[in-house]
């Protein structure tokens, strides 16, 4: 099993890491180009700019085939702006994957200053959750899965294939969200 991450701004590495913590057996992919992308069975789009992430994907020619292989079933996770970039609608302005059908407003929580962790359950564990300048998810469409929420609002949903959170678990000790991610790409296979 290869899983990939997008590397091309935001929080490769400690994904990266979080992989391998999981499992060392597991190949681990920094995402760059069609070839690599084309050599992975999941993909996490990590935290980071989502306007960053997504000039950078349509710079490297990534958006296209990226979102292809979402839609024929590659499981994909999108951590804080990886979210956005998986949501049909964001706040003011036009999507960028549209593959998940949900609406999101960029930096709800608040800005940098205002990070906090919060414990809460995601898909019936107890973990941390990371909250930097996380998006909000003002709307849940039809079929999709709420797994997490905070006060009340999701913070972290499924759709088949389709994982988003609007926090940052690669920014904890606790692998349990990746084991959770490595799960549905066993289911996959």
């Amino acid at each position: 099993m290869n899983i990939g991450v997008l590397a091309l701004q935001g929080s490769v590495k400690e994904h990266m890491k979080m992989i391998t913590s999981v499992n060392k057996k597991i190949g681990v992919v920094a995402v760059r180009t069609v070839d690599e992308l084309a050599a992975v069975d999941g993909l996490i789009i990590p935290g980071g700019e989502s306007t960053t992430l997504r000039r950078l994907m349509d710079s490297f020619g990534l958006t296209t085939p990226v979102r292809e292989r979402i839609l024929a079933g590659m499981p994909v996770w999108g951590t804080c702006a990886g979210l956005i970039l998986l949501a049909n609608r964001i706040e003011g302005e036009t999507s960028c994957l549209g593959v998940l059908d949900i609406d999101v407003k960029r930096n709800a929580y608040g800005r940098q200053i205002d990070s906090f962790v919060a414990d809460e359950d995601f898909a019936g564990m107890y973990m941390p959750m990371v909250f930097i300048r996380a998006p909000k998810i003002t709307r849940v469409g039809e079929g999709v899965e709420v797994l997490g929420e905070h006060d009340g609002d999701p913070v972290a949903v499924r759709c088949g294939n389709i994982l988003a959170t609007a926090f940052h678990p690669e920014m904890t000790r606790d692998n349990r969200a990746h084991k959770y991610f490595i799960s549905m790409i066993d289911a996959k296979e």
